[in-house]
């Protein structure tokens, strides 16, 4: 079977220009580091007590799954090794799969592999669920300056 020379043409031309895309994206991601998001509510002149860094996950895990937790407790233990020492940083790793979590998977309405930051002001919790971490999960330093910056923004340094 003979493919005619106008088809494969139209396919040549189709697949450079979706590699050409994919390539211009690749850089623009590389060259653009993700800044912290202050549209949020927990970005806006909140002055934490404390953080809890909640990490959800089911029994099975992928990759990106472990990752995000990885990275966020790694952001914790190396930028904030004094604050998580006593406590005004917490991180926790909850599997949502066991009974005996039930409670705190429905106090943060936590649905599959996630992670939630609490920022706890006067005794209020403010719980929103990070998703642009996952966006990071390729980019090691990004996340860590990422989701370091999101936490002193937080503590208000």
């Amino acid at each position: 079977m003979k493919i005619k020379k106008s088809t494969f043409t139209f396919q040549i031309i189709v697949i450079s220009v979706l590699t050409l895309s994919i390539i211009t994206l690749v850089i623009w991601v590389s060259t653009n580091p993700v800044k912290p998001d202050t549209s949020s509510s927990l970005g806006r002149g909140i002055k934490a007590d404390s953080i809890e860094i909640v990490h959800f996950h089911a029994t099975q895990q992928c990759w990106s799954c472990r990752t995000v937790g990885e990275y966020a407790l790694k952001t914790i233990t190396e930028q904030f090794a004094s604050a998580y020492a006593s406590g005004q940083i917490k991180y926790l790793e909850i599997n949502i799969d066991l009974p005996e979590n039930r409670d705190i998977v429905t106090r943060y309405q936590a649905r599959g592999s996630s992670l939630y930051v609490n920022a706890i002001v006067d005794g209020v919790d403010h719980i929103e669920e990070d998703v642009r971490v996952w966006r990071l999960v390729g980019s090691e330093d990004q996340y860590l300056v990422y989701f370091g910056d999101r936490l002193k923004q937080l503590l208000g340094e």
